[in-house]
Order: structure tokens, then C-alpha cells, then sequence
């Protein structure tokens, strides 16, 4: 048993007996805009979209992290900066459920820890059971482009992989039926624990990590053709973007930096790549959605899907994640769970409050050192608003997001700050910090920041 267990009690009468099982699975680097049932135009993303009909989608979820590490620490933990407190799995475990990890849900290089075939920063005390999948990555035979230097090339030499500094810019289409790749073995085995599982008639924690659509973009050759460039539009990005933005909130990924603003056909290349990945992503997520049907497991299990953090691709020619954009610091969230109608929710929910609401869901008391909070109630009845603002962070704590509803508020540690009306500005492109107009909006949301950021020491 985890050295500190201490509980608060939490459930629901009207859950007792029906959910026994939860199934998380975690995309990686997926913002929620490049999916269809967040209102990207283009993607095609089917299973994604049924899950979204037969369950709960959350359109103002916020990840704390704001990179994969500290933010798979913090989800993983219930807490805004996870540390060594107590996890899901320990927890589950503590509670008679069989915990399993299949792929990335605790941080692994990508690509390095998927072509080693290692665990990276597991917690290994959090499974019952554990299975990494492995792949080739930038090395998988096929058509190659490094696109900030605008390289294309079948060669297996030369390739830009773990550790090199223009990884992110890199695809990889080729023939085949994408059996090989690391998201389809996680499919495959989570598809095969499933089976198991189902014949055992015991209860479980099943965490399916996959890790597209981070880079390198790599999939068979027909998912990019869904993708003509003809049918991607750039982000628009306004002269003098830059201008009212601070030091610290200006990304180091950048357009300029890493070249790619000379080649903006490269630019829709890796949308195409991006989103080609997100489809095959979603193809393993039916794969695994499939099973749990036709196991008939899909009336005693919780799902849960969502990502680590979001992505930038161009927004303010900014690139990746590690900032405080609302392209990064949003996330995909669908919750569908036996006993729940489905629908959409406009309310503000965190990362952090998923390790609670899993608990509520099988009538177990909460870990006291989880700092999230169940948001039953909202999946209950949609039309129900969190109380608090969600908080998200960048490495090394330079920086601090506060959103609401209307809000998105930032505090940088040198005292800059950036504040932006969501509605009538949702892409950020006017700083309010300085505007005459708006100094009693910026007071009092100074004054709500502090007091959150109290709460969460």
C-alpha cells in the first residue's frame, strides 16, 4: 500500500453495480481542433466522432502540463504538479481492479523510448501488468521529408530522430497496411488484454497509450492522400502578431528559427502529416472501441479519451507545445460511460479532475492528495458549470495560464502578463494588459489568479 492514503468519500447510488471498469486512452500531442467533432472541417476522424454522439464532450477541457511530462505526472496523480503521490493504478490496484499499461500514458521519448522498446519514466508500481510497443519511427522505409530544410528523400541515412533538432518537422508515408507501426500493436494488444480480461469476469484499469499524432508524422501513404494541400488553409497570422506579447510567452519553435516560414507549401505538408496520423490514431482508438463491444464490456466500463496537451502548428508561426497558446493548453475530452446520456458540455474541466470522477464512477473514496474534483455532477447534467478556472503551466514554471468562460489570464515570472477576451478573441491576437478599458477585468483577475494559485500549493 502507497505510504500515504489517506481518503475523502465521494459516490453515487445510482452507479453502484453498473461501471466496474475503466479504459483511459491518451493520444499524444493531439489538439482538440484537429479533430471533426471539435469542428475541424477537414479530419476525418469517424471513431472519434461516435465515441463523441454516445458520450460526454467536454469543449473546454484544459491539460496542466503543458508538455508530456509534467503533464502525464499531474493527470496520472490528480494533482497540479505530480510528484511521487499516489496514482491511478496504485489505487485501482488497492481496490481489487487488474491495472494494465499498454504504450505511453507516464512520459517516453518519442521517438527514442519507442524505437529502444523502454519504459521511459514509468511508474512501475502503477501496473499490474505492463507492455511497451516499438517501432522504427523516422527510420520506417518510405518517402522521408524533413520539411523546415525542405528534404525529401527514400535514404535510410541521415534521417533526423531522437534528440536531433528538427525531429518535429519530419514525415514518413509509405506502403502498407500500418501494421508495424507502435499504435496499431497497441490496439492489437489491448484488444487481446480485452479478451482476456472479459473471459476473467474481473474488474480493470486498462491505460492504452497511443502516440500519434506526435512526431514524426509517420503512416501508410493512403492516410496522407486524405489530405490533399489543396484542401488545408494555413492559420492567419496578423503583422506584428508578436508586438504585445512578452518575452516568455513568445515560443523558441518558431517559424523564423526553424526555417519553415521560407517554404510555406512545407507548412501545409505538415498539417497533412499531422492530420493524416490523427486518422490513423483514430483508427486504432474504433479498433479498441470495436472490442469493448463486441466483448459485451461496454455496459460495465467507463471510457475515457483525451490527450497530454495540445499542439501548435503555425498559430502565431508558432510551433509544438511548452507555451501558454490555447492551441496548446486545451484539450480533447469525451467521457461515455453505462448509466450517462450522452451530450456536450461548454463547462471549464482539468486533466486533474479525471483520476476523481474515475473513482466516483466505481464508488471508491478519492486519494486525499488528489487536488482535482469530480465532475460527475456535470456528466450527470451537462448544463452544470465548474466553479473554479483551469490552470496550466510551462516547464520549469515560468509561466501560469488562468482560463475561464470568458478569460484566458497569463502571469510570466519575470511579472509580465497577457490577458485575452475569449470571446470576442478566441485566437489571442490582442494583449488587454495595457487597454484603459479593461483595468477592472485585469484587477479582479489578478486577485482570482492568487487565491488559485494558494489553493494548489
Amino acid at each position: 500500500m502507497h505510504p500515504n492514503r489517506f481518503f475523502f468519500f465521494f459516490c453515487s447510488p445510482l452507479l453502484v453495480g453498473k461501471i466496474k471498469n475503466i479504459l483511459l486512452i491518451v493520444s499524444d500531442d493531439l489538439k482538440a481542433d484537429a479533430l471533426s467533432c471539435y469542428g475541424n472541417p477537414i479530419a476525418k476522424t469517424p471513431n472519434l466522432d461516435r465515441l463523441a454522439k454516445e458520450g460526454m464532450l467536454f469543449k473546454h477541457a484544459y491539460c496542466q502540463g503543458t508538455v508530456c511530462a509534467p503533464s502525464r505526472a499531474s493527470f496520472m496523480r490528480g494533482r497540479y504538479y505530480g510528484k511521487n503521490e499516489i496514482t491511478w493504478g496504485e489505487h485501482f490496484q488497492d481496490n481489487g481492479l487488474y491495472s494494465t499499461r499498454v504504450g505511453k500514458i507516464f512520459h517516453m521519448r518519442v521517438p527514442g523510448d519507442i524505437i529502444d522498446g523502454t519504459d521511459g519514466v514509468d511508474v512501475p508500481q502503477c501496473w499490474s501488468e505492463k507492455f511497451n510497443m516499438s517501432g522504427l519511427e523516422a527510420h520506417t522505409p518510405g518517402n522521408y521529408a524533413c520539411l523546415n530544410l525542405n528534404i525529401f528523400t527514400h535514404k535510410l541515412q541521415g534521417r533526423e530522430s531522437t534528440r536531433m533538432p528538427n525531429r518535429m518537422f519530419v514525415t514518413v508515408d509509405y506502403s502498407g497496411d500500418g501494421s508495424d507501426q507502435p499504435d496499431w500493436k497497441a490496439a492489437t494488444k489491448s484488444i487481446e488484454l480485452l479478451t482476456r480480461f472479459a473471459s476473467e469476469k474481473n474488474p480493470f484499469f486498462l491505460a492504452t497509450g497511443l502516440i500519434r499524432p506526435h512526431y514524426p508524422n509517420v503512416a501508410p501513404v493512403q492516410y496522407f492522400k486524405e489530405y490533399p494541400l489543396s484542401k488545408i488553409s494555413l492559420p492567419v497570422v496578423p503583422d506584428e502578431d508578436w508586438s504585445d506579447i512578452p518575452k516568455l510567452g513568445l515560443s523558441h519553435s518558431n517559424s523564423k528559427r526553424f526555417g519553415i516560414d521560407q517554404y510555406p507549401v512545407n507548412q501545409k505538408r505538415m498539417w497533412a502529416g499531422y492530420l493524416a496520423t490523427v486518422t490513423f490514431m483514430d483508427e486504432q482508438v474504433g479498433r479498441i472501441l470495436n472490442a469493448l463491444k463486441e466483448l459485451g464490456l461496454d455496459q460495465e466500463t467507463a471510457i475515457f479519451f483525451t490527450s497530454d496537451h495540445g499542439y501548435l502548428l503555425g498559430e502565431h508561426h508558432f510551433w509544438q507545445k511548452g507555451n501558454l497558446r490555447e492551441e496548446v493548453t486545451r484539450v480533447p475530452l469525451i467521457i461515455k460511460a453505462p448509466g450517462f446520456k450522452p451530450g456536450q458540455s461548454k463547462s471549464i474541466v482539468e486533466l486533474v479532475d479525471l483520476f476523481p470522477t474515475a473513482c466516483s464512477m466505481l464508488n471508491l473514496n478519492t486519494p486525499s492528495s488528489v487536488q482535482g474534483s469530480s465532475i460527475l455532477p456535470i456528466l450527470q447534467n451537462p448544463k452544470k458549470q465548474s466553479t473554479k478556472p483551469a490552470l496550466s503551466f510551462v516547464p520549469n514554471r515560468k509561466g501560469t495560464s488562468m482560463r475561464t468562460l470568458e478569460w484566458s489570464y497569463m502571469k510570466y515570472i519575470d511579472g509580465s502578463e497577457e490577458l485575452y477576451d475569449m470571446n470576442r478573441d478566441p485566437l489571442q491576437f490582442s494583449n488587454l494588459v495595457e487597454s484603459s478599458n479593461h483595468h477592472e477585468d485585469l484587477s479582479r483577475l489578478r486577485h482570482r489568479f492568487r487565491s488559485q494559485m494558494k489553493r494548489i500549493q
